[in-house]
């Protein structure tokens, strides 16, 4: 089992930045591919970004690419999200996912552990 605490959302104003982290316990969190997902209000989960288990590999949605990065601390067993000229648009409650296999994945149902997810507010 792992499980997953995410932190770091809040209220911010349209251009500003947010750091999220996902805190990971349990099960060995270096072995796995780790993701950010986000859910906005009356819209599907959808994938934000994705790295695989040693860092080298990141993956990103093309509505992020280039404001956010996603990194992983495996001694600190956590994962970040840093989040650039924020836009209303990314409003949403975003999870932190883990994967049981070392490679990344941008489809949900791939991930077997979920964290509870942070609330990401951005005004105009």
């Amino acid at each position: 089992q792992v499980q997953l605490v995410e932190s770091g959302g809040g209220l911010v104003q349209a251009g500003g930045s947010l750091r999220l982290s996902c805190a990971a316990s349990g099960r060995t969190f270096s072995n796995g591919a780790m993701g950010w997902f986000r859910q906005a209000p009356g819209k599907e989960r959808e994938f934000v970004a994705a790295i695989g288990r040693s860092g080298a590999i990141r993956y990103y949605a093309d509505s992020v690419k280039g404001r956010f990065t996603i990194s992983r601390d495996n001694a600190r067993s956590t994962v970040y999200l840093q989040m650039n000229s924020l836009k209303p648009e990314d409003t949403a409650i975003y999870y932190c996912a883990a994967r049981v296999v070392s490679y990344y994945s941008t489809a949900a149902n791939d991930y077997n552990y979920w964290g509870q997810g942070t609330q990401v507010t951005v005004s105009s």
